[in-house]
């Protein structure tokens, strides 16, 4: 077979151009994905607003007949939360059309985030090394679990608890809580979009372990630092009550936890392979 006849390798490296296209396209299809979920989310305005949304702000929500059933199991009236009735009001013309587009947007985002995820993966991996896709084998799976586990941890206790708290409140009995709708559905969203973000410490520590940039040596020595940026953190993005502060802090701290332990694996399989290297 002649020179000039041998087929080209299917293999050929892709541009920078070709690259940038590729990613378009894995992008298009995540977001593809979001407004999809987002649209049957506008659909059931009825449940995503009455039983979604609405659900921690009444006494009946199953976090807190769950807590009341816990304290009657433990014979003590301690976890059973005082009855509160949260009065929700729209003072924008446009306002609840507008929130019902950005609430079933929050929720299209929650849904579609494995799928979306997983495309975003789909055009990292094939860059990386062999050795690199066999560490990361299952990576889309932890995250997405780490993330739903975030997002259920702060919509379930964060937020009712929270919304209980502060309704119960009061500087005088003479002061009426009247709520704007923006605030609620606000509150509900970043709690829940915050916990399920910061739910992925364990895979962010990953990622700088194999890059040599944190070890387990540093994450202990700093332990005590990391606990007072945690509680920093919490009192951020949680409204200006211990509780949910308190909250927020033991499952990051536990994860943090966690997170030295993922180090140290890293570690001690790179100086496994470094002791190989050299024989």
């Amino acid at each position: 077979m002649a020179l000039d006849q041998i087929p080209e390798s299917p293999e050929e490296e892709m541009g920078f151009l070709d690259h940038l296209e590729e990613l378009r396209w894995h992008l298009v299809r995540a977001v593809a994905s979001v407004l999809v979920f987002t649209i049957v989310a506008f659909l059931f305005k009825d449940f995503i607003f009455d039983v979604l949304i609405l659900g921690p702000t009444e006494s009946d929500f199953w976090t807190y007949r769950k807590l009341c059933e816990l304290s009657s199991l433990l014979d003590t009236p301690a976890l059973c939360l005082e009855p509160f009735e949260m009065d929700i009001q729209n003072r924008n013309i446009t306002g609840q059309f507008v929130w019902h587009i950005k609430s079933s947007l929050v929720v299209g985002l929650v849904i579609a985030f494995p799928y979306a995820f997983w495309e975003i993966w789909r055009f990292v991996k094939p860059g990386l090394r062999s050795n690199e896709k066999k560490a990361s084998r299952g990576v889309v799976f932890v995250v997405t679990i780490l993330f739903l586990s975030g997002v259920v941890f702060g919509y379930f206790i964060v937020t009712p608890l929270s919304f209980n708290f502060l309704q119960n409140y009061t500087l005088s009995p003479k002061i009426d809580n009247d709520y704007d709708l923006s605030n609620i559905i606000g509150m509900v969203a970043t709690l829940a979009l915050a916990c399920g973000v910061m739910f992925q410490l364990p895979v962010v520590t990953y990622i700088l372990s194999k890059a040599g940039i944190v070890t387990p040596k540093l994450m202990r020595s700093y332990r005590r630092h990391s606990f007072v940026v945690i509680l920093v953190i919490s009192a951020i993005i949680t409204p200006p009550d211990v509780m949910s502060q308190v909250l927020i802090a033991l499952p990051l701290t536990f994860l943090y936890e966690v997170s030295i332990l993922v180090s140290k694996r890293i570690e001690r399989k790179r100086i496994k392979r470094e002791q190989e290297e050299a024989l």
